[in-house]
């Protein structure tokens, strides 16, 4: 067997290795964490012991007490998982129906509460009909593996989610270079009469880089071939556009979005996924999509999730300054000389591309009280490794100058 070097490897090359059993594998695996875990490498899976916010407090590796850290890991771009009202929601529920659903929601756990929210995510979007799931993750996965069969084919950039790969694995597919309209066409062109179903797969907002999707080329080009659409705004909505709405609301393509799906873990600061859709295909997905007949519904804090759609329009203000923050840190970094991409959102990514100093940089930052995720392969490409940054309408700019303090000291130490 081949060795691999730890020193430039990342999780994706122990998912398969020549000569290993799962238990060997496990093993070896094990090895490489504890690699990481000596050089202060592993900031993964830091526990938490205060609420989610901009400063928490973390339990880091060979510490015994938890230190407070500048966190730029949360999707809760709007605070709204501490909102008082969200809150107060929430406990309102569990006080009338309990904590749990009980049952899946064809055989009788489909409550009054998972109606409510089904009627106001469609209404966010314009639309009168929508579906719920128990995850973000799940709204794709179980989705596309209901829709989408052998004769038909899923056309996808090649940035998309995770959750969409893993829902494709039934049916064709054809990936597509990021953003490159040229080579979508190309393959339209070349899908238009060979396949049952065509469905070109998107992120509104992508989750690594941050960039958005060019939607109204998308759709257009889409539907002139005779294929559908599907775009995950899981990070967009809430965020992005005049009202929140997303991507297709600032690209004016809210119509043309054949199916829409997204998750409640970000913006809504709660736990869930959606489809929204025409009535027929929700419909179908009801009493065909295996994940959402046979799992146990969601519990009544889903009602929270309503009070936080109320919100996006009652106090855009979070909205307001969760783009001063983006602007004032995105200014900043621009000023030290990092690349941060094309990001149009609350993700900006600090792009180094070598793993090692990537995982160097990631300790540098703990050091210095900043809590950021580094990111590599399987994520994103093996030269693209980052630290992800995620911005919170919460955040102080005076935490966020220690931040850009911090990444002056990376780029001294660690990138020169």
């Amino acid at each position: 067997m081949k060795k691999i070097d730890f020193r430039t490897a990342s999780f994706k090359d122990f998912e398969h290795i020549a000569g290993m059993d799962i238990m060997e594998r496990a093993r070896y695996f094990r090895t490489y964490l504890d690699y990481l875990a000596k050089r202060r490498r592993l900031n993964y899976r830091l526990e938490s012991s205060s609420p989610c916010g901009p400063e928490m407090r973390i339990l880091l590796p060979g510490h015994q007490r938890p230190k407070k850290l500048i966190t730029m890991v949360s999707n809760d771009y709007l605070g709204f998982t501490q909102h008082p009202e969200i809150i107060r929601a929430n406990i309102t529920a569990m006080n009338q129906y309990g904590t749990g659903s009980g049952a899946s929601p064809a055989i009788g756990g489909h409550f009054a509460y998972h109606q409510l929210l089904e009627d106001r995510i469609a209404a966010f979007y314009g639309r009168e009909h929508a579906l719920l799931y128990t995850t973000g993750y799940t709204a794709n996965s179980a989705t596309l593996q209901c829709l989408l069969g052998k004769d038909d084919i899923a056309i996808l950039d090649m940035a998309v989610h995770a959750s969409v790969y893993e829902g494709c694995q039934l049916t064709n597919v054809k990936r597509v270079l990021h953003n490159n309209m040229d080579m979508l066409n190309n393959v339209l062109k070349q899908a238009q009469h060979s396949y049952r179903t065509k469905l070109v797969v998107v992120d509104g907002v992508y989750s690594q880089d941050g960039d958005l999707a060019p939607l109204h080329e998308i759709t257009h080009m889409a539907h002139h071939y005779g294929a559908y659409v599907l775009m995950d705004d899981a990070h967009g909505t809430g965020v992005v556009g005049a009202t929140g709405r997303g991507v297709a609301e600032l690209t004016h393509t809210l119509p043309d979005i054949d199916i829409i799906t997204g998750t409640f873990s970000k913006s809504l600061a709660h736990l869930g996924g959606y489809v929204v859709a025409d009535d027929d295909l929700i419909q179908y997905l009801k009493y065909q999509s295996r994940q959402h007949l046979f799992s146990t519904s969601a519990g009544p804090s889903t009602l929270g999730i309503v009070r936080a759609l109320e919100l996006i329009d009652e106090e855009p203000q979070w909205r307001t300054k969760l783009w001063e923050n983006i602007d004032h840190l995105t200014y900043g970094l621009l000023g030290l000389g990092l690349d941060i991409g094309t990001t149009g959102s609350a993700i900006v990514p600090v792009k180094i591309g070598d793993i090692a100093k990537t995982l160097e940089a990631g300790k540098q930052l703990l050091r210095a009280g900043v809590y950021a995720n580094p990111i590599m392969y399987p994520a994103v490409a093996k030269k693209d490794a980052r630290i992800r940054l995620n911005v919170m309408a919460t955040h102080t700019q005076a935490q966020l100058d220690r931040v850009l303090e911090a990444f002056a000291s990376v780029k001294h130490r660690v990138l020169r």
